[in-house]
C-alpha cells in the first residue's frame, strides 16, 4: 500500500531518482509512505506477529528499495526468537532475501530499477582494514551497523505505529519490501528463480564458501560435516566440488543424511548410533580427517569436529552458537599436533564476487539449489517453517511474496 500525503507547502522533495521508480515522479510538496506487511519479533520465545509497517518517504542517496520475491528462514532466525541472541524490538527478522529492485537514490550506481538481486548482510565499506585485505565480511562498518540490525548510517528505516523498526542483520527479510545500502544489494541473472536464489545469501554462501573461500581445501583431501541442515548440505557440495576424497556426514536424522548422499556424502554417520568420533576415526583409518566442518553450533559437536581432525588438519566452526557459548579444548593438543580451529563468517565470501558466481553454478547444474527448498509457504504461514525447524525437517522453508 502507497499513501500519498501533502507536505509542507512549496517544499523540494528532493526525490529526483524515483523518477526512475515505482512511486514515479513526485509533484512539489509530495511526500510518500510505503505501507506494507511484515514479520515482526516482539521478544523471545513469542510468536512472530504479522503487522503493517511503514518506510519513510525518502531514500537516502545511496539506497535501493527492493521488492522480495522470496526469503529463506534459517536458523539465525530461530535463534533471535528462542532468545540464544540478545536483540532488540521491534525488529522484522530474516536475512536471506532475493528480489527485484524498484527505485534507487539518487546517488545510486551499483545496481538499477528493474534489476534482480540478492541481499548480503554484510555490506562493505570497501576501505577499511578488512575490506582492503579483500574479507569484507569483517568489515568495521558491518561490524557497527549491521550487526546491531541498524543501516548503514546507524539508523533504523521502518516505522510500526510511529515508533522505530530494526530490520535484522540489516535487511530484514520477513517483509515484502527491504530498504539497503547499495552495496548490500548484488545483481544477478534475471533468468535464476527467486526461491532458489534467496538461498544463496545466507546457506549457500556459508557452507560452499566455508569449503573453498574458508578452508581452501584441495583435491584429494578429506572432510568431516557435522550437521546435515541447510548450511551442512553445502558443505557437502562445497567438497563435492573440490574433489575431495572423502566426504563424511554426521546427522541424526536418516532423511538428511540421505539427502547429504545426494549432494555429494561419500559416508553417513547417524549420530544416535554410537560414538561419532569412534566411527570417524575407523572410517579414516585411525586418521582424522583434514577438514572437520561443524555446522550446527553446539558445544559437544565442536569438539567432537576437533577430536576428528587429522594431525595437522583444521576444524572450521561454522555453526552459530548461542550467546556466552565455551567449548573444551587441550591446548597441548593444538600446539603438539598442530591442529588449527578456523572461524567461518558468511562463508569468508566477497559477496559481489561470490552471488553471482554460485548462481551461475546452479544454472549450469553444477550446484544444486532445487533440492534445498523443501517447503514453501506465504508470510501468514511462517510460524509453521519454525514448527518444521522444531522439528528437524526438511532444509529450507522459503517465504514467497
Amino acid at each position: 500500500m502507497i499513501k500519498m500525503a501533502a507536505g509542507t507547502p512549496g517544499s523540494h522533495c528532493g526525490c529526483s531518482a524515483r523518477s526512475n521508480g515505482f512511486r514515479g515522479a513526485l509533484r512539489e510538496g509530495e511526500t510518500v509512505t510505503l505501507e506494507f506487511k511484515a514479520a515482526v519479533f516482539t521478544g523471545p520465545n513469542e510468536p512472530l506477529m504479522i503487522e503493517t509497517v511503514s518506510l519513510p518517504d525518502r531514500l537516502k542517496p545511496h539506497e535501493v528499495l527492493v521488492k522480495l520475491a522470496a526469503s529463506g528462514v534459517c536458523h539465525s532466525d530461530y535463534h533471535v526468537i528462542k532468545g540464544d541472541w540478545a536483540a532488540p524490538t521491534p525488529m522484522v527478522l530474516g536475512h536471506e532475501g532475493a528480489g527485484e529492485v524498484v527505485e534507487v537514490g539518487s546517488a545510486v550506481t551499483r545496481v538499477g530499477v528493474d534489476d534482480h538481486v540478492i541481499l548480503s548482510w554484510t555490506p562493505s565499506c570497501g576501505h577499511c582494514e578488512f575490506c582492503a585485505k579483500g574479507r569484507p565480511v569483517l568489515c568495521d562498518l558491518a561490524n557497527r551497523t549491521a550487526y546491531k540490525h541498524l543501516s548503514y548510517d546507524g539508523k533504523t528505516r521502518l516505522q510500526l505505529a510511529g515508533k522505530p523498526v530494526h530490520s535484522f542483520l540489516g535487511v530484514g527479510t520477513f517483509g515484502e519490501y527491504s530498504v539497503v545500502h547499495e552495496d548490500a544489494a548484488i545483481p544477478i541473472r534475471r533468468d535464476a528463480p527467486f526461491a532458489q536464489a534467496s538461498l544463496v545469501g545466507c546457506a549457500v554462501t556459508t557452507g560452499i564458501g566455508a569449503v573453498v573461500n574458508t578452508a581452501s581445501m584441495k583435491p584429494g583431501e578429506t572432510a568431516l560435516i557435522i550437521g546435515c541442515g541447510g548450511v551442512g548440505v553445502n558443505l557437502v557440495q562445497g567438497a563435492r566440488l573440490v574433489g575431495a576424497k572423502q566426504i563424511i556426514a554426521v546427522d541424526r536424522s536418516d532423511e538428511k543424511l540421505q539427502l547429504a548422499r545426494e549432494f555429494g556424502a561419500t559416508h553417513l554417520v547417524n549420530a544416535e548410533s554410537g560414538s561419532t568420533i569412534d566411527t570417524v576415526m575407523k572410517m579414516t583409518g585411525g586418521r582424522g580427517v583434514d577438514y572437520a566442518f561443524e555446522a550446527i553450533g553446539l558445544p559437544a559437536t565442536i569438539e567432537e569436529a576437533h577430536a576428528c581432525t587429522c594431525r595437522g588438519g583444521a576444524t572450521v566452526v561454522v555453526g552459530q552458537v548461542a550467546d556466552d557459548t565455551n567449548i573444551q579444548v587441550n591446548p597441548f593438543v593444538i600446539s603438539d599436533q598442530e591442529k588449527r580451529i578456523i572461524g567461518s563468517n558468511y562463508g569468508s565470501c566477497v559477496t559481489s564476487i561470490d552471488f553471482p558466481r554460485l548462481v551461475d553454478l546452479y544454472m549450469e547444474k553444477k550446484v544444486d539449489l532445487d533440492r534445498l527448498v523443501t517447503n514453501r509457504i506465504k508470510l501468514d504461514d511462517i510460524g509453521s517453517a519454525f514448527d518444521l525447524m522444531k522439528e528437524g525437517k526438511g532444509i529450507r522453508t522459503v517465504i514467497e511474496y
